[in-house]
C-alpha cells in the first residue's frame, strides 16, 4: 500500500530549524524525522511513498538523489566519465520514494488532490511529516478494512491543540481542528488510510484544507472511523519536542524505533 507523507509546511514554530531546512529533514539522531516515519511504514511492508513537496523541497529532493552514495561503500572512478561502483546496499534499497512539488502556500487538501495521479491503488495511508509513534500499521489496516467507511484516523489520547474527535464508538461524529472546550475527545495523531474516492471530495479551494474541510465533511457522512492508539506518539512541533526525541533515540530509549 503507498504511503502520503504531507512535506510541504513552513514549520513556522520551530523557526530556528526551519529557517534552513524544511521541518521532515529536522534530525533525530543524526538522520531526519522523516526517514524515522518512513522506516515505520517500510517495517510493516510499505515502502511505497508519495511526498509532496512545498518549502524547501529541493533539500529533500537531493536528500533521496544521494541517498545511497552517503548510505553506502563506494569506489569513485575519477576521469571524463567518473563512474561509482557500490559495494553494498542500504537498507532501505526497496524503497520507492516519489517526489511531487505541490507549491509553496497549497494546503494539505489541495497538496493532496495533486498527488492524486501517483497512487495506483483503491486504498492508501496517509501521515505527517513530523510525527513519529509505535503504532501496529498492520492492526490500523485491519481495523479499517473491516468497517468499510471511506477513511480512519488514529486517535491518541493527549492534551494539546491539535484536532479534536468527538466519536461513538468507532464512529467519528465531527471533528474540530483546535477547539476550546470540547469534551469526550481524543487527539488526531495522524497515521490515516483512505479510500481512493476520497480524491472525489478534495477542494482546492483556499479555505478547504485536510482537517478544516475534508474531515469535518467526512465526520458529517458518517464516513470517518476512529482506530485507538494507547501506545507512544509524539509530534515535533517546537524545539522543546525536538530536544525530547533526540534524546530518547540517544538514551537508546526511542519507542517509535521498532524495525
Amino acid at each position: 500500500m503507498q504511503t502520503v507523507i504531507f512535506c510541504g509546511g513552513l514549520g513556522t514554530r520551530m523557526r530556528e530549524e526551519t529557517e534552513f531546512r524544511p521541518k521532515p529533514m529536522v534530525p533525530i539522531g543524526g538522520r531526519p524525522i522523516l526517514w524515522h516515519i518512513m522506516k515505520l511504514f517500510a517495517h510493516y511492508g510499505h515502502s511505497e511513498f508519495v511526498l509532496p513537496l512545498g518549502y524547501k523541497g529541493e533539500m529533500i529532493k537531493d536528500y533521496f538523489w544521494h541517498y545511497q552514495i552517503f548510505n553506502a561503500d563506494v569506489t569513485i572512478k575519477l576521469g571524463c566519465r567518473t563512474s561509482a561502483t557500490f559495494h553494498n546496499h542500504c537498507a532501505e534499497s526497496d524503497w520507492t520514494v516519489t517526489l511531487a512539488d505541490t507549491g509553496l502556500n497549497s494546503l494539505k487538501s489541495h497538496r493532496l488532490k495533486i498527488v492524486e495521479k501517483y497512487i495506483a491503488g483503491d486504498r492508501f495511508m496517509c501521515t505527517y511529516g513530523d510525527g513519529v509513534a509505535d503504532v501496529d500499521l498492520d492492526a490500523l489496516v485491519d481495523f479499517h478494512r473491516s468497517h468499510g467507511k471511506m477513511a480512519t484516523i488514529t486517535g491518541v489520547t493527549r492534551s494539546s491543540s491539535f484536532g479534536k474527535l468527538r466519536y461513538e464508538g468507532d464512529k467519528v461524529i465531527s471533528f474540530r481542528e483546535k477547539p476550546t472546550g470540547f469534551d469526550q475527545v481524543l487527539t488526531s495523531g495522524g497515521f490515516f488510510v483512505f479510500e481512493r474516492k476520497v480524491f472525489g471530495m478534495l477542494s482546492t479551494g483556499r479555505d478547504y484544507d485536510l482537517e478544516v474541510g475534508l474531515f469535518e465533511d467526512l465526520a458529517r457522512r458518517g464516513e470517518l472511523m476512529v482506530y485507538r492508539h494507547k501506545g507512544f506518539w509524539a509530534c515535533m512541533d517546537t524545539l522543546r519536542d525536538m530536544e525530547y526525541l533526540n534524546r530518547l533515540w540517544e538514551e537508546e530509549s526511542a519507542p517509535w524505533k521498532i524495525w
